[in-house]
């Protein structure tokens, strides 16, 4: 896939800005001098209306918004290229101020998505307001420029890491996304599934959550929201302690045992099953919630019906609904996806086991949006390595 590069641009965004919550403006404009209702004002525009630039802040004073673009406040990215499946599904990529790309996905939902869906929402809680004739959307986002984990059936981590996103980078994809929607669209569930692990960095992934979920900005439901990981043990115990369990899990799997899931996830020699299986069974779903168990079916590597078996032994005794993904095609990996009847067969084994189990519809594979395909493309590759912000 070829992708222009970021454009240039003579100032970097001041990052900071953007990621501040109303009561960090009101410390900061009581220092220049201004009204405490003009932090909210502010907010309101950064983080609800989706508007960067000081110049379009009409309810704001004209001296207010000259020191605000002095300080820095600007758009955090800027969209490069759009790509469009026939399936309505939309790939932005977006250039950052210091030149990186990352990439986000917006996916019309059909009903068999809404049963598969990673967001915890889906299954228990209706809407019953909401017109009929509204499409909802699916929004994958991604926290890093490029991905430190390895694993070998995924696309983002070709290139390593060059330094993870920091929080107004990762809510920005959010809020430009939504500029990209149909009229009749609107953005129901977020995914952290794109490039990156989002807890590999935790602050900044923490604080982008409480940005999205903040009142005065999208308000968006942490029943909405559902954060991915590979495994990192750590990450998942502090997101059930920080969020009380609130927010959607959702774990990259992969494989039923120690043996295969170290050989295609080299992180899983630091964290091993066990050790996540116990981190799983401690994190404090509220009633009728579920942790999502991602499984990428690979071709005589994973997808026999031992391991199926095998899996449902795993599993027992922990609230989680399966969602099996035929492996999506990656250019130099190795792996393809099983036969039609084999993927069939390790779903009914899981299904006879009693779990949910759903397989995941290929959504915007045509242009390499689907899961596991997001990537730093050569062009992107051959940029000067960012340095990483300090964690």
């Amino acid at each position: 896939m070829s992708t222009p590069t970021a454009p240039a641009t003579a100032e970097p965004a001041n990052l900071g800005l953007i990621a501040r919550f109303p009561e960090e403006w009101e410390a900061e404009f009581a220092a220049w001098g201004e009204p405490k209702y003009r932090a909210r004002q502010l907010f309101r525009w950064l983080l609800r209306r989706g508007e960067f630039e000081p110049s379009q802040m009409s309810d704001l004073a004209i001296g207010l918004r000259e020191r605000l673009r002095s300080a820095g406040l600007r758009t955090p990215a800027e969209v490069a290229h759009v790509k469009r499946s026939s399936d309505g599904t939309r790939k932005l990529l977006l250039a950052l101020s210091d030149g990186g790309q990352v990439e986000c996905v917006l996916i019309p939902m059909t009903r068999l998505d809404a049963d598969a869906d990673a967001s915890a929402a889906v299954e228990d809680e209706t809407e019953a307001s909401e017109p009929a004739e509204r499409t909802k959307v699916t929004l994958c986002i991604s926290t890093q420029f490029g991905c430190a984990m390895g694993c070998k059936f995924c696309a983002s981590g070709r290139a390593g890491l060059l330094r993870g996103l920091k929080a107004a980078e990762i809510v920005a994809q959010v809020l430009i996304s939504r500029r990209y929607l149909e009229p009749d669209e609107d953005i129901k569930n977020l995914v952290f599934m794109g490039m990156g692990e989002p807890l590999h960095h935790y602050d900044e992934t923490a604080r982008a959550l409480r940005l999205l979920m903040h009142p005065e900005g999208l308000g968006m439901s942490p029943r909405r929201i559902t954060v991915s990981t590979v495994g990192l043990v750590p990450g998942i115990r502090r997101l059930g302690r920080d969020f009380d369990g609130k927010m959607g899990l959702a774990i990259s799997l992969h494989a039923p045992n120690d043996e295969v899931r170290s050989r295609i996830m080299p992180m899983n020699e630091r964290y091993p099953i066990a050790e996540l299986m116990q981190a799983l069974r401690d994190y404090p779903l509220p009633k009728r919630r579920r942790v999502t168990i991602e499984y990428t079916l690979m071709d005589a590597v994973n997808d026999q019906p031992e391991h199926a078996e095998e899996l449902a032994r795993l599993l027992r005794g922990v609230p989680v609904k399966v969602n099996l993904i035929p492996m999506n095609p990656v250019d130099g990996s190795g792996f393809k996806a099983p036969s039609p009847g084999r993927v069939a067969e390790f779903q009914q084994i899981l299904s006879n086991a009693g779990y949910s189990c759903f397989v995941r519809t290929r959504r915007g594979d045509e242009v390499d949006a689907a899961c596991g395909q997001l990537a730093l493309s050569r062009d992107i590759i051959t940029l000067k390595r960012p340095s990483p912000p300090a964690q």
